[in-house]
C-alpha cells in the first residue's frame, strides 16, 4: 500500500498520510512520496483547496526512530544527509503548495510532526489532541525551521513554553494559543477541515492567486523559514551525533 494517499473530489485533494503502524512517522520514502503527491496536486488545475489528514491514532509522530538513529551515526554522510533532507523538504514543500491548505489533526502530533501541520494554511484539531514539540525531550536541536513556523502562529512565549520547556498542549489550548482555528469532536475533524476546503476550491484560479498573495503579505517571518531551516540544521546534526555515541 502507499503511504501517501491522493483522493480529490469536487476540487479539493485530501493527501493521507497512510502508515499508522509506525504512528506515521516520516521515512525519507515517505517523504518522496508526499512531495511527489503535492507536485500531482500542483498540477492540477481543477483543485483548489488540499486538506492534510493521517489514519490511525496519530497524526505524525515526527521522524522514523530507525531513520534518525541511522543518521545519528554520521548525520552528514551523504545518505544520511540526503535522507534528513527529504523529511525537512516535505512540509517545506506543503507550505509551498500551490492552493490554500489545511491539516486535519487527530492524536498525537510530535517533532516532525508538529512542522508538517504548522506548514498549513490553517488548522482543525480534535480536542483531545496531543502536540508535543518533542525535540529536547528526544536528546535532538529541533530542525526543519522549528523555531521559525512555531512562533509565528503562538508568539515567542508560548513558542518558548512548548519548544524549548517541553509543554504540550491539546486541541482546545491548541485554538486558545492561535495555533488551530478550530478544536472539534475526533470524527468531525476531517469533515470540518473539507467544509472549510470545499468553500475556497469552488473557485479554484482564485484560490491559487489569493494564498500566494496572502502568504507573501502575512509573511516571512523576521527571519525567514528558509533560512531558519538551515540555520538550525547544523545543531541539530550535532545533536544528532551525540545522541548516537
Amino acid at each position: 500500500m502507499p503511504e501517501v494517499l491522493l483522493e480529490v473530489a469536487d476540487g479539493v485533494a485530501v493527501v493521507t498520510l497512510n502508515a499508522p503502524d509506525r504512528r506515521n512517522a516520516l521515512t525519507p520514502a515517505m517523504a518522496a512520496e508526499l512531495i511527489g503527491v503535492f507536485d500531482e496536486v500542483d498540477g492540477r488545475d481543477d483543485v483548489g483547496a488540499l486538506v492534510l489528514t493521517a489514519v490511525g491514532k496519530s497524526f505524525c509522530a515526527g521522524g522514523d526512530v530507525q531513520t534518525l538513529t541511522d543518521a545519528g551515526r554520521d548525520p552528514a554522510a551523504p545518505d544520511a544527509y540526503a535522507g534528513m533532507g527529504a523529511i525537512y523538504d516535505s512540509f517545506y514543500r506543503l507550505g509551498q503548495v500551490r492552493v490554500p491548505t489545511v491539516a486535519a489533526v487527530r492524536g498525537s502530533a510530535v517533532g516532525a510532526g508538529m512542522n508538517m501541520l504548522l506548514a498549513a494554511d490553517l488548522r482543525v484539531v480534535a480536542t483531545d489532541a496531543r502536540l508535543l514539540c518533542g525535540f529536547l525531550k528526544r536528546g535532538l536541536h529541533p530542525g526543519g525551521g522549528h523555531f521559525v513556523i512555531l512562533s509565528r502562529l503562538i508568539g515567542r512565549e508560548a513558542a518558548a513554553a512548548m519548544a524549548l520547556f517541553g509543554e504540550e498542549i491539546s486541541g482546545t489550548r491548541a485554538v486558545e494559543l492561535g495555533m488551530a482555528w478550530a478544536a472539534v469532536e475526533s470524527d468531525q475533524v476531517e469533515p470540518r477541515a473539507r467544509e472549510l476546503a470545499a468553500r475556497v476550491a469552488a473557485d479554484p484560479e482564485l484560490a491559487r492567486v489569493a494564498v500566494a498573495n496572502f502568504r507573501k503579505e502575512t509573511g516571512p517571518p523576521h527571519v525567514s523559514w528558509e533560512i531558519a531551516t538551515q540555520f538550525e540544521r547544523p545543531a541539530q546534526m550535532w545533536s544528532m551525533r551525540r545522541s548516537a555515541t
